[in-house]
């Protein structure tokens, strides 16, 4: 065997692992709502850059993709209405009937409908986003906002900001079936994979109550102490928990930290640092990564999640508030 020929089977054979190996990377497109700039902003993971700038309408918050990951919904809560837009074109296409102010919602397992937290009224709107069309209106505590859902979609939780409660709700019959106190100003709710534990940050509180769902009880209290910091700058918003369960991550606002927290043991064990005011948080499908959005510094910063190592800060928007990653 020629020389020649031996260089061009180790030439095929390498080009041949680099293209198996790019093939098994998957890219996703992370959406970023910027609060003040009423846009949204489009990162691809490849590349881990903002590849485009999408407007819609005022103040934009939540934001969340339907199940194939063609449509985005968008809160445009200075305009009391969902924006929809086509994921392909960046453009809206439509709008839902949202109710007054609406901050957070999650989508229901099957894709619909969409359950949203109006945070001026008290309530939480019931959507059929195929129809457009209002299916319950569930009047709730002060100032509703963070929204988490039971994987089997029979369990709906709003947390209210002002009321301190998570209200428990039965999404067959749209009646609140049970509410738990928690600690001042909750803002996220996230079940854990096996639907038998609820995490509910509290901004004001500084903690993370962990609530048993059948019990509907809170069995433990996470809080937070990082070296040179303020208790008062710790204030626990986004939540994520891995789909095994061993891993949680929680947004600590001001203190400029995301706690990376054992979800079997409840203890912190470590702190992340960040951008300014961090917010919300999302993993990719595959959970390699989490997004975080950093209100003040206007960046959002990239987690890689075995390592437990911010490895990327990404330039977007004014005041980036949601954050979204697609399907697929």
């Amino acid at each position: 065997m020629s020389l020649g020929f031996k260089a061009g089977v180790c030439v095929a054979a390498l080009v041949g692992a680099t293209m198996a190996l790019s093939a098994s990377a998957q890219a996703y497109t992370v959406y970023v709502t910027n609060e003040k700039g009423n846009t949204v902003s489009v990162i691809d993971t490849a590349t881990m850059a903002v590849t485009g700038t999408w407007k819609v309408g005022r103040r934009p918050r939540g934001v969340t993709t339907s199940k194939d990951g063609k449509e985005l919904f968008v809160c445009a809560s200075d305009d009391d209405r969902i924006d929809v837009l086509d994921t392909a074109t960046g453009k809206v296409v439509r709008s839902l009937r949202s109710g007054p102010d609406p901050e957070q919602f999650i989508l229901g397992p099957g894709g619909n409908p969409l359950y949203v937290a109006n945070e001026d009224d008290s309530q939480v709107t019931v959507i059929d986003i195929e129809k457009n069309k209002v299916l319950a209106e569930v009047p709730v505590g002060v100032e509703p906002e963070g929204m988490g859902l039971s994987p089997d979609g029979k369990i709906l939780v709003n947390t209210s900001e002002t009321t301190n409660m998570a209200h428990f709700i039965d999404t067959t019959t749209f009646q609140v079936i049970d509410n738990v106190l928690v600690d001042a100003r909750p803002r996220f709710a996230e079940f854990t994979s096996d639907g038998k534990f609820l995490w509910v940050s509290a901004e004001v509180g500084g903690t993370i109550s962990i609530i048993d769902v059948a019990a509907r009880r809170v069995i433990k209290k996470i809080t937070f102490k990082i070296p040179g910091v303020n208790d008062e700058a710790i204030q626990p918003v986004g939540i994520r928990i891995t789909k095994d369960g061993t891993k949680a991550f929680a947004a600590l606002g001001p203190a400029n930290r995301i706690a990376v927290i054992d979800a079997k043991t409840y203890e912190v064990q470590k702190y992340l640092p960040v951008g300014q005011r961090v917010w919300q948080l999302a993993f990719t499908p595959d959970q390699k990564f989490l997004f975080s959005t950093n209100g003040s510094s206007n960046d959002v910063s990239v987690v890689d999640v075995e390592a437990d190592k911010v490895i990327k800060s990404i330039p977007v928007g004014l005041l980036p508030w949601g954050v979204a990653v697609s399907p697929n």
